[in-house]
């Protein structure tokens, strides 16, 4: 079997796009995947992941669509022939940029489309006709639903990282996908573990399909060193500085467990210093999108991800993954420490194991097969890791709040007898002075009013006198009284 690629009989387009990316020798899973899909027939391939099955069916499958290659403009000559299913859209994207670069040369039309993202210039891209289609299967529904492609010409079908697509509930969406399908077709099945679901899955729309395993199921790279360390929750950023510091590590993946955690953690390592960003599922898929980029070209130091960016992403000489949360799911572990350790470069997988994680760490001895041994890393001082990162803080930011030094109670109230606690001594002397009257009291203002009341007029001593107005009218004389009520009141007695 050849294992370079020189020797494989691939178009004169395609050879020499492999050449440009410096592709010489095949890895197994390529060397005995690729001439089995030149001959058509049904596939179920498991690797190890970061061993190159995106390449291992992309290019067989660009070698056979190459009769189909025109340079008409109508988009009836440019039929969707290849489907090509993953369960995320960081995935989804990344593979089909490296089909892009592997059919520039050809005048074969490749597309992609994922939910996150506008449906509009998805559609036009579709209207203009496309010979592989790269896609999430929740927005290919909605652009079957929507009429904007049809699939009854589809030739070959991919179906790589599918144990993620079940463990997130896509068995239904593939079952309706498949539905849409020409019973005659070519089927591949890639992924890095294999669980008796997928197999089952295999055995119902594969045709007699050639497994090939190129190494022990759901076993991980021999290139990845390795390292459980016990951490309680406090410590745990503690040994992630340490290992980077003491390993002079400049990149690395941070794993956790959930979305919340995943923002919380990728702040407090950015407020000590290190370029930090996070990526999780509540981000918007154009965050995401620039996440990433900026992690692949090095301006961010650390990427702080959810289990989405656990499958298949593909950033080299990255030197490192921490698993700051033990996977609830075993082959979980396989996938994150994945990331690092690819194409054949060394690389280290540290996971952060606390108390409460005994079980999680028993099921990956079970998957691995292997006895794990759980280290405790010497930790520097505190106050020199604070300095350290406090030094290397960028300008404009605010100081971190240093905690005071914490009061030791029951070192200050030691228990008596009958569960009395003397009374603990003031940290202030100024409360344990008695009260002293000062040397000269001041009178107070209602003291200081004269208690005479004639010296204020005639009122009391707290109460004002009325104001003075002055008048804007002079007051009217009184009007005399009438002449008959006068005579009547003065009318002298008669004498009998």
């Amino acid at each position: 079997m050849t294992s370079s690629f020189s020797n494989l009989s691939l178009a004169e387009p395609l050879a020499r796009a492999v050449a440009e990316m410096g592709y010489e020798s095949m890895t197994p899973i390529q060397a005995q995947a690729i001439p089995v899909v030149l001959t058509g027939q049904d596939v179920m391939g498991a690797a190890q992941t970061g061993t190159g099955k995106t390449a291992a069916f992309s290019l067989p499958l660009l070698q056979r669509l190459m009769q189909h290659e025109n340079a008409s403009t109508s988009p009836a000559r440019h039929p969707v022939r290849a489907l090509v299913l993953l369960p995320t859209r960081e995935l989804a994207d990344q593979v089909a940029q490296q089909i892009a670069l592997y059919a520039k040369y050809t005048k074969l039309r490749s597309a992609v489309v994922f939910g996150g993202m506008d449906m509009k210039p998805q559609t036009l891209e579709l209207k203009k006709g496309v010979e592989v289609l790269v896609a999430t299967p929740g927005r290919l529904l909605d652009h079957i639903e929507a009429k904007n492609t049809v699939l009854n010409q589809v030739e070959y079908v991919v179906l790589d990282e599918a144990d993620r697509m079940l463990d997130i509930g896509f068995l239904p969406d593939l079952q309706r996908i498949l539905s849409y399908l020409p019973k005659q077709r070519t089927t591949l099945l890639f992924s890095a573990t294999f669980s008796p679901e997928i197999k089952r899955l295999g055995n119902s729309y594969l045709q007699n399909p050639v497994t090939i395993e190129v190494a022990r199921s759901n076993a991980t790279a021999s290139t990845v060193e390795q390292r459980f360390y016990s951490a309680t929750d406090e410590d745990k950023r503690r040994v992630i500085h340490q290992v980077l510091k003491n390993r002079g590590i400049k990149q690395a993946f941070i794993f956790v467990n959930s979305k919340l955690g995943c923002g919380r953690l990728a702040r407090s390592l950015e407020r000590e210093g290190l370029k930090t960003t996070a990526l999780h599922g509540d981000k918007s898929q154009d965050e995401r999108l620039k996440a990433l980029e900026a992690f692949k070209q090095g301006e961010v130091d650390l990427l702080v991800c959810t289990d989405v960016a656990a499958r298949g992403l593909d950033i080299k000489d990255v030197p490192a993954v921490f698993n700051f949360d033990v996977p609830f799911n075993a082959e979980d572990y396989v996938h994150r420490i994945g990331r690092t350790g690819r194409a054949g470069a060394s690389g280290l997988a540290v996971t952060l194991v606390s108390g409460s994680d005994a079980r999680l760490v028993a099921d990956i001895e079970k998957l691995l097969n292997t006895k794990l041994k759980v280290e405790t890393l010497p930790l520097d001082e505190v106050a020199s890791e604070r300095s350290r990162y406090s030094e290397a803080r960028p300008e404009g930011r605010y100081e971190r709040y240093e905690r005071p030094e914490r009061f030791d109670r029951a070192a200050a109230r030691p228990m008596q007898r009958g569960g009395f606690r003397p009374a603990m001594p003031s940290r202030d002397p100024f409360f344990d002075k008695p009260y002293e009257a000062p040397a000269t009291a001041a009178v107070p203002s209602w003291d200081s009013v004269s208690p005479n009341p004639a010296a204020r007029g005639g009122l009391l001593g707290n109460i004002k006198p009325r104001r003075k107005l002055a008048a804007l009218f002079k007051p009217s004389e009184p009007r005399a009284a009438p002449a008959a009520a006068t005579a009547a009141t003065t009318q002298p007695e008669i004498s009998a």
